[in-house]
């Protein structure tokens, strides 16, 4: 069950699968062949750096049967779901900082997120572990005021859009069993959110397969599988936000409401 890092070492980046506080450095590439070269580095020694470098980021809304109930809408028939830019990643760690553009409210929304390790076009549900790197936590954080703002047309891409909008790692765990996992938020010590993946409307599998037959999907991609029960808004000048995932790994930052 190997986990995947991606760091920043005395000014040089690589990656690695992480043990305890110890990483495995790897030469190749992470997304095809790659070997251990035999150096080992201290966690401590590192700067730990978003796990991928996705070419886009798909975000799925509604894909939570307890939170479809409790919003009282219908179960979708097909993933709904948007693309966050590039440019929202963010690495473990990293200080997100609320928009000068914007005011009102912002969301925290912890969840799953899978990497695709292969180039991915049209696959069957079957076939769709075969082209999964494996999985990661996952802030989808929402200006969440904007999307409705404007009555002819909901800002879905724009309110999840910002710079540093999508936190995500410390590490892609791979060969575990996503249907066993369960997402928790923890917001200034709190715990906000509990819920499991196994409560999904549409599988990982499913995901993967649906979304490739509407645009390919490249290695180090991300599908966020939605939220479900628990989102809130980040109050507090400084919010330490943690999404944990047993099995994969814990995701802390900050959110500060002014620089």
């Amino acid at each position: 069950m190997p986990h995947w890092v991606r760091f920043r070492h005395q000014d040089v980046t690589g990656f690695g699968t992480i043990s305890h506080s110890e990483i495995s450095v790897h030469d190749g590439e992470m997304f095809g062949k790659s070997w251990a070269n035999g150096q080992r580095l201290a966690l401590s020694a590192v700067e730990l750096m978003a796990p991928s470098e996705p070419s886009k980021i798909i975000a799925l809304w509604n894909n939570f049967h307890a939170l479809a109930a409790k919003l009282n809408v219908r179960e979708p028939d097909e993933p709904l779901y948007l693309l966050k830019a590039p440019t929202t990643a963010a690495a473990p760690n990293a200080v997100v900082k609320r928009p000068t553009s914007y005011e009102g409210k912002v969301v925290y929304e912890g969840e799953l997120a899978i990497v695709i390790g292969r180039r991915c076009s049209g696959v069957s549900v079957d076939q769709a572990d075969a082209f999964i790197h494996g999985y990661t936590c996952v802030n989808d954080i929402t200006a969440a005021d904007i999307i409705s703002r404007d009555a002819t047309f909901a800002q879905w891409a724009r309110a999840k859009g910002f710079d540093d909008f999508c936190p995500f790692g410390p590490a892609i765990a791979s060969g575990i069993d996503p249907a066993k996992l369960v997402v928790r938020t923890i917001l200034n010590g709190e715990e906000r959110q509990s819920y499991p993946i196994s409560d999904m409307i549409f599988s990982v599998q499913r995901l993967v397969s649906k979304i490739s037959h509407d645009m390919t999907l490249l290695p180090g991609d991300l599908i966020c599988c939605g939220t479900s029960l628990g989102v809130g808004s980040m109050k507090d000048p400084i919010n330490k936000v943690t999404v944990a995932i047993d099995g994969i790994g814990e995701l802390t930052n900050e959110f500060r409401q002014a620089s």
